[in-house]
């Protein structure tokens, strides 16, 4: 299922939107750590979380900013992002990171369009381009590694 997040006509509701991606990121991440049989690719994971968890905290900072209210957890996706994750465990890592990969197919193309939002401020560009660097890496790592099982 495409993601809509980035599509928002007001910085308020993009804000908003990414930080409940962002809580389903995690969750999803969470239960792949969970999930995978190699501790080295867990490993990987716990690491690309890290940036998850600091896109969450920056976006927080941009929520305060713009006057929203922060949600404090995921939405209805997150069932989505995490349902993938253990019905893709019966077909071992590969299928795991096939799924985690599509997460990511979200989290890039969200932060492609809040890059180019027309309120975004320049500040909150410079992060959205940071963050889309960060997703596009997580990406292609997982890729490339479910390629490689």
């Amino acid at each position: 299922m495409a993601t809509m997040v980035g599509q928002e006509q007001e910085i308020q509701t993009l804000v908003k939107d990414l930080i409940y991606l962002e809580h389903d990121a995690i969750a999803a991440y969470d239960s792949t750590i969970e999930k995978l049989s190699d501790g080295a690719l867990s490993s990987q994971i716990a690491e690309f979380k890290k940036d998850h968890l600091q896109h969450l905290d920056v976006l927080h900072t941009m929520a305060k900013q713009v006057g929203v209210d922060a949600p404090e957890g995921g939405d209805a996706k997150q069932m989505l992002t995490t349902g993938k994750i253990a019905l893709m465990q019966l077909g071992g890592d590969k299928a795991i990171l096939k799924a985690m990969k599509t997460n990511e197919d979200d989290t890039v193309t969200a932060y492609e369009r809040a890059a180019h939002h027309a309120d975004a401020i320049e500040k909150s560009r410079e992060f959205f381009a940071k963050a889309l660097a960060d997703e596009k890496r997580h990406r292609e790592w997982m890729d490339k590694t479910a390629a490689s099982l």
